[in-house]
């Protein structure tokens, strides 16, 4: 099976970036957030799975300086999408 890679674009202000980004990372299925004002990149973190529960605090922590300085951005979301498996309709089981 091969994963299907795609971004997501939402906008946002520095009030509600912090508790965007939650969700986002709660969601699953993220495998990197972008954080840009205007065209500029403010901040970017990787994520991999199996350590969202470790990557929240410090992603946090980051986000929540930042909220300080930002009013208006865009959060970019670059997620992973697997093929789910068909079955066969007409397959019998012996």
């Amino acid at each position: 099976m091969t994963e299907k890679t795609f971004w997501q674009t939402i906008e946002t202000t520095g009030e509600q970036l912090l508790t965007t980004i939650k969700q986002i990372i709660e969601a699953g299925n993220v495998r990197r957030i972008r954080v840009r004002q205007k065209d500029r990149v403010i901040a970017e973190f990787p994520l991999t799975v199996g350590v969202l529960g470790t990557v929240i605090a410090p992603i946090a922590a980051a986000i929540g300086a930042l909220t300080a300085v930002l009013t208006e951005c865009t959060i970019d979301v670059e997620r992973v999408e697997t093929p789910k498996e068909t079955k066969d309709e007409n397959a019998t089981v012996a």
